[in-house]
């Protein structure tokens, strides 16, 4: 999948970008079809395998951005050209991305197939009338990552999550970071105590002007919210606030009594042990064990197996 949001972001605070992913793959390899990377000049983001394949492709990247051409395809036998011990092939599909070429290719050019990205990236061949016919039915059974004739066909990532973490501190900051880096999730802190946000990804959002029960107020329905304040009582008006409204998900920091004793208050305020029980208490997954990062890898691994990795995909097309 191409992450138009992602592109869009890098673009910003770096100038050109390029972006290298795999359009297809034989064998083992390290990276399946699809992965893919951003490259500027002093910089990278994300990963295409690692090792000597990546690191040349980062070089061509740099060329690319410095003399061009915009569109490179490479065809790379991972065992006999780069000593890995994968055995299988790898084609890399390297294209150079700037405002220009950003906004005459997306912005300005309504997609012909409904979330789908086909553009030509070698050669001069039409696309395919299999092919085409194939897009044009593809909004509700999505499709592979895959190179045909020229064309580079690519989902375009739409669906991603507003996470609401209500709290910055040691697990709060370790969530916000951990979840970051997903493409699945647009991720949001909110805390009013100062000097909290200085460590956290650019691409994390955060509010430090307005309670969080405000912040929550806004937040979309399909959201999923994190309940950390350092405030026991302010943890459970936060939930109370929650109950009253419609979310994804709920999640509350803290013990087995904590969560015993938020039900009992919950239960005084209103709410049916149907409503409560919508909310997770503790989080994360205790066999990983109590530290910030830990739960944070176990709260991410929950969301995303809730979301499902990765959406089913057709392979073959052509």
């Amino acid at each position: 999948m191409i992450d138009l949001p992602h592109l869009t972001d890098h673009l910003q605070a770096h100038g050109p970008v390029a972006r290298i992913v795999i359009a297809g793959h034989k064998g083992s390899t390290p990276r399946e079809t699809g992965a893919s990377m951003l490259v500027w000049e002093d910089g990278q983001s994300g990963t295409i395998g690692g090792g000597r394949l990546e690191f040349d492709a980062v070089l061509r990247a740099r060329e690319m951005l410095e003399h061009g051409p915009g569109t490179q395809v490479q065809r790379q036998a991972l065992g006999p050209a780069l000593a890995q011990c994968c055995g299988g092939s790898v084609t890399l599909v390297t294209e150079v991305w700037d405002d220009a070429r950003y906004r005459d290719e997306i912005d300005t050019k309504p997609f012909d197939f409904h979330g789908i990205f086909a553009r030509r990236v070698e050669g001069d061949r039409p696309l395919p009338d299999k092919l085409r016919r194939r897009l044009l039915t593809s909004e509700d059974d999505p499709i592979s990552t895959q190179l045909v004739d020229g064309w580079l066909i690519e989902q375009v990532w739409r669906d991603r999550q507003p996470v609401y973490i209500y709290g910055a501190g040691h697990v709060g900051n370790a969530l916000a970071k951990v979840l970051a880096p997903l493409p699945q999730f647009e991720v949001y802190v909110v805390d009013v105590r100062p000097g909290l946000f200085d460590d956290l990804p650019d691409q994390v959002a955060r509010s430090n002007h307005i309670p969080p029960t405000q912040a929550m107020a806004k937040a979309p329905p399909e959201t999923a919210h994190f309940i950390m304040t350092p405030e026991h009582d302010y943890d459970l008006e936060l939930c109370h606030t929650l109950l009253q409204r419609p979310f994804a998900y709920a999640g509350l920091i803290g013990s087995a009594t904590k969560w015993a004793r938020f039900r009992k208050r919950l239960r005084a305020l209103g709410h049916s042990e149907a409503e409560i029980d919508q909310i997770e208490c503790p989080i994360g997954d205790p066999a990983l064990g109590k530290r910030p990062h830990e739960i944070a890898i176990g709260v991410a691994a929950g969301l995303l197996v809730r979301r499902g990795v990765r959406p089913a995909v057709k392979e073959d097309v052509a």
